[in-house]
């Protein structure tokens, strides 16, 4: 596992990626509104990865008749097969489900065995073998054209773990040789590519994101991904703060609950997190993109826990400003819990040692 050896630093101000709609006839920009510090309505998605007992349409009904606003779809084997050979005709078939039912969709590709049914998420962006990094940089080129195709808000990737004996300037120069085609595909279709700091990969903090970000030389394709539960276990600032200093790049947000130095997502409530101020802050940044509670470990009661969330985070945000209100809010700052300073000692993660509970 990694430390939390670094320390967010303050960054220039960056245009904030809208989110595309548009099912089947790829992404269609929506400009966002100006920035405000009025909430912002937050939008709910829950993950399919937390689902996969379910048939992706029985998923997808269960969400749409909870309440949801979109899903994260993980490509999965089980979902939507993203090494499928009718993957073109299987996706226009989701989109057209998707836009029944009223759903928005972010496109995740954290299946744990979709490449490599020996190696849990291998291989990864940054293995030794130039083969198997290209093996996983084609999935993600796969999940940009279903995020066209879908007319999804984001991409979701990550960086993987350092594989031993590889020193951490080579893997920093794997990751960024392996996106680039993806970020290049990314901007072609209009679908940003959202990277998730994930505790024991190379990339971990958001102070990682933003070396990796300039190593690139800061394309507007390239975001974020914030996982909550994440800043909650080993950022240096407390969650509601992160979401501030993440929020010119933010395109996609996972949330569950967690608790300080160990890596295991929890339902709603069940950690350490005040949920109050992280909401509020993150309603206020204007982020118009879904916001997915991620439980991939409580599929065996994936109904129960999607109806437990939504009802938790309902109960838990920040009421949206009445129309014509937007942006005369008070412009006072969101109080938040104090957080423990980061641990000297390596985040604990003892079910699973490559770094994702997942």
């Amino acid at each position: 596992m990694t430390t939390p050896e670094h320390h967010l630093t303050g960054q220039p101000p960056a245009p904030n990626q809208p989110p595309v709609s548009g099912h089947g006839h790829g992404p269609t920009p929506v400009q966002p509104p100006a920035p405000t510090s009025a909430p912002h309505p937050l939008r709910f998605g829950y993950g399919t990865n937390g689902l996969a007992d379910l048939r992706l349409d029985d998923a997808l009904a269960l969400l749409a008749d909870l309440g949801y606003d979109g899903v994260g779809l993980t490509l999965d084997h089980m979902h939507l097969d993203p090494l499928a050979p009718d993957l073109p005709a299987r996706t226009a078939r989701v989109a057209r489900r998707l836009e029944s039912l009223g759903l928005s969709v972010t496109v995740e590709t954290g299946a744990r065995y979709v490449l490599d049914p020996r190696r849990k998420h291998g291989p990864s962006l940054l293995d030794a073998d130039p083969d198997d990094r290209a093996r996983r940089a084609d999935l993600l080129l796969r999940a940009v054209r279903v995020a066209a195709d879908l007319g999804a808000h984001a991409v979701h990737c990550f960086s993987g773990v350092t594989p031993p004996g590889t020193d951490t300037d080579t893997a920093w120069k794997r990751l960024s040789e392996a996106l680039a085609p993806v970020l290049d595909a990314a901007t072609d279709t209009g679908i940003p590519l959202a990277v998730e700091p994930e505790p024991g990969h190379l990339l971990a903090t958001l102070a990682d994101f933003h070396r990796l970000r300039e190593a690139l030389g800061s394309p507007d394709a390239l975001g974020v991904t914030l996982d909550i539960g994440h800043c909650q276990c080993l950022e240096p600032l407390p969650p509601a703060d992160c979401v501030r200093a993440a929020a010119p790049w933010l395109r996609h947000i996972q949330i569950e609950d967690m608790r300080r130095g160990i890596h295991e997502h929890l339902p709603l409530g069940d950690g350490e997190i005040d949920f109050p101020p992280v909401l509020a802050a993150l309603a206020e940044t204007g982020y118009q993109g879904l916001t997915v509670v991620e439980l991939p470990r409580h599929s065996h009661a994936g109904p129960h826990f999607a109806e437990q969330s939504l009802s938790f985070l309902r109960r838990t945000a920040p009421p949206a400003a009445p129309p014509g209100d937007q942006g005369e809010a008070d412009q006072g700052g969101v109080p938040h819990r104090p957080c423990d300073p980061p641990s000297a000692s390596p985040v604990g993660e003892p079910a699973a040692p490559e770094g994702r509970t997942e």
